[in-house]
């Protein structure tokens, strides 16, 4: 079926696009992009779809580059099919999941089992990000150009600290090779293995081991040396940290090929919410101070960090309801994160334009995917979005196996309505007048 979306305000940064038109969907991609747009006699009903969206926003299909997926290996917490379902309702039309499965992606066959499982989920494009190391154990490189030709986009321990600098550089050449990212999980073990959450006043007043900010900070200077040493590029994964903001901005300014991206939940929440004991909110790297997140902030609203990644971490109750001292990290945030972000645009820190861009466009551009753009010709990947919608947050009806949300309860405005992949509705809000 083809569609017309008629009436939105159209943002599309990769066009410099921010006006109201209609576009134009036929047999999967972007046909034209014009003021009123009307179906000529020989359209039917059956063949043509008319959809009014006067007052929402159309942007180029959402694309959040770090997700994990939990399968192969974990399906309890999550599998291809569901976390591709919380994907599109939380806007999102494109995610790259993270290698660290069991058994871990690190070879051709599981990377085509990932590919084959979200074909028959057919609900959000997928792309793998391979292991760079072999196990995960950061001590031998995968096979780069076998991983790549059977579909894998990038390369990351993520989880785990690649802590042999000799390997980290080999990676980055390596990927270099093949024109490929690589994504860097920036820990010093040494500095971090005993922690439980960031390193302050706070974790003194609650008698818990801290994780110093300078477990990221030492490692992101680390991967920044490297990629200068080696004329490579590298992308630093969910900075949280003041010191980690200032590395990259000065990298960048000294020409250093460095891309960086946050969470939400490092611009939103402090280490204060781990007074209550919450271990939905215990994560790595772990709720900042106040200090870092107005670092974080800052970061994005200057461009020195590129793109907002919600690090979607599900588990079930059998790692998350247990004492904190054993609870896992991590926390869901694919249908939350969009909302989360919104909040910046209000508060002036993102323009809607910039937003999107650090949503779309510039996650498909790190990740060098045919995606984030609704240029005629490309995929008709779109994301609708109401961004004076309200809502209760409700981890209990969420598409994600997952509940371990540290915003369940949480009043927030803003929503995707309408997720279209391939000129497909994967999803619609049931309470919106589409």
């Amino acid at each position: 079926m083809n569609v017309v979306l008629k009436g939105g305000r159209i943002v599309d940064p990769s066009q410099g696009m921010d006006a109201v038109s209609d576009i134009l969907i036929e047999k999967g991609k972007i046909s034209r992009i014009e003021r009123d747009i009307t179906p000529s006699k020989a359209d039917s009903k059956n063949t043509l779809r008319v959809i009014d969206l006067q007052g929402m926003i159309v942007s180029p299909g959402l694309v959040d580059m770090h997700v994990h997926l939990r399968e192969p290996g974990f399906e309890y917490k999550e599998t291809i099919r569901t976390g591709s379902e919380a994907a599109v309702a939380g806007g999102f039309t494109s995610i790259a999941c993270m290698a660290n499965t069991n058994p871990v992606n690190d070879n051709r066959s599981v990377t085509e089992f990932i590919l084959k499982q979200a074909r028959l989920a057919a609900t959000a494009n997928v792309f793998p990000v391979a292991a760079l190391s072999r196990g995960q154990a950061g001590e031998t490189l995968t096979e780069f150009g076998d991983l790549k030709s059977a579909g894998a986009v990038a390369f990351s321990d993520d989880g785990n600290p690649v802590t042999d600098s000799g390997l980290m550089r080999h990676a980055l050449e390596y990927a270099c090779s093949l024109d490929m990212p690589v994504l860097s999980h920036c820990e010093d073990r040494g500095l971090s293995s005993s922690g439980l959450m960031h390193e302050g006043f706070i974790s003194t007043e609650l008698g818990l081991p801290g994780i110093p900010a300078v477990a990221e900070d030492i490692m992101v200077l680390r991967d920044i040396a490297l990629a200068r040493f080696t004329g490579t590029r590298v992308h630093i994964a969910h900075v949280s940290t003041a010191g980690a903001v200032q590395a990259v901005r000065e990298a960048k300014a000294a020409g250093v090929h460095v891309t960086a991206e946050t969470a939400p939940h490092y611009f939103t929440l402090t280490d204060e919410a781990l007074r209550g004991f919450s271990t939905n909110c215990k994560m790595y790297p772990p709720l900042r101070g106040a200090e870092d997140v107005e670092a974080v902030k800052e970061g994005l609203s200057d461009g020195t960090i590129d793109a907002i990644a919600s690090d979607h971490a599900p588990h079930s109750s059998v790692e998350k309801d247990v004492e904190f001292a054993y609870a896992a990290n991590g926390i869901i945030g694919l249908e939350t994160s969009l909302a989360l972000s919104l909040k910046l645009v209000r508060d002036g820190i993102l323009t809607l334009p910039q937003l999107i861009e650090k949503m779309s466009t510039n996650p498909a551009h790190i990740l060098k995917i045919p995606k984030g753009s609704l240029t005629p010709g490309c995929d008709a990947d779109i994301t609708l979005i109401d961004i004076h919608k309200a809502w209760t947050v409700d981890a209990g009806t969420f598409r994600s196996k997952g509940l371990n949300c540290p915003f369940d309860g949480w009043n927030l405005i803003g929503k995707a309505i309408m997720a279209i992949v391939g000129g497909e509705v994967r999803y619609t809000d049931t309470g919106a007048a589409v």
